[in-house]
């Protein structure tokens, strides 16, 4: 089901240089990774890259990244998820990597329900049978969130250095939101959807995020509807440097969060929604 609410604020031109560093990157997928295109709209193809454990019932975790990221960052950081068993399936936004198109707030929107449909369908043809989760960073929290709240497919929820709030991001990008007309009501609407969210949710935060403070953490944790959702604060970090300083107990956790998922989810139901 995709999403109504309308964003056009966000997609002003200043707001949008302000949000997004799209980066191109061609470099060729690391030996047990696969590239793959999704097309979202005829001449708009996203990249995506996965990185698959050798276990079909592997738990998928489709991942949105921050505004200054590319899926070939996370060339280091599949291979460890995969030690876990879990599948890591990163994909990028428009302009991103190797995808074409221009990023605006309600193409990003669209598109992760786009993107979720054709996961779930590749994902029913090779025979992987594992729940899928989403996880945002930054950025990449809006299209989790988003996700979450509406699409039954997903089990679980996991945010990293997530929003909350739009207004305060974008004062800390530097931009004049008075001048601009822009409202919270004309934001993200991530409190407001993560209010909806069932699936189980696990935050995690920087204490000394610059960019996101932790208090956006706390708000989203606060409103939660999750039942069952978890908060880890992580000591002396900041918005960039989390898994820096965690290094392999950020996997771990993240695995034991996904166990509860599949524990409180019972078994994988198909349909694919978009």
């Amino acid at each position: 089901m995709e999403q109504t609410r309308t964003y056009e604020k966000l997609d002003h031109p200043a707001v949008k240089a302000a949000l997004f560093y799209p980066r191109q990157d061609f470099t060729a997928p690391p030996v047990g990774a696969q590239d793959h295109g999704i097309e979202v709209e005829a001449g708009v193809v996203l990249g995506g890259r996965f990185f698959l454990a050798a276990d079909p019932a592997a738990v998928n975790l489709l991942f949105f990244h921050g505004n200054g990221e590319v899926v070939g960052d996370y060339d280091d950081v599949g291979p460890q998820y995969n030690a876990q068993g879990i599948n890591l399936l990163a994909v990028d936004y428009r302009g991103y990597g190797h995808s074409t198109g221009s990023p605006t707030v309600t193409a990003m929107l669209q598109d992760a329900h786009r993107i979720l449909s054709w996961v779930l369908a590749w994902l029913a043809k090779e025979g992987c049978t594992g729940h899928l989760v989403v996880m945002g960073r930054s950025l990449g929290s809006v299209s989790a969130i988003e996700l979450a709240a509406t699409e039954e497919a997903v089990a679980g929820l996991i945010v990293e250095s997530g929003i909350a709030q739009t207004l305060p991001l974008l004062r800390t990008l530097g931009l004049d939101v008075q001048a601009l007309g822009i409202e919270e009501a004309d934001g993200f609407g991530n409190l407001e959807k993560i209010a909806r969210v069932q699936k189980p949710t696990y935050i995690l935060h920087a204490q000394h995020d610059q960019i996101i403070p932790l208090i956006q953490a706390e708000e989203l944790q606060s409103v939660c509807g999750a039942r069952s959702k978890e908060f880890q604060m992580i000591p002396g970090a900041d918005h960039n440097n989390i898994l820096a300083l965690t290094g392999k107990l950020y996997f771990q956790a993240i695995k034991q969060f996904l166990k509860r998922v599949g524990k409180s989810h019972g078994p994988r139901r198909s349909g694919i929604r978009g």
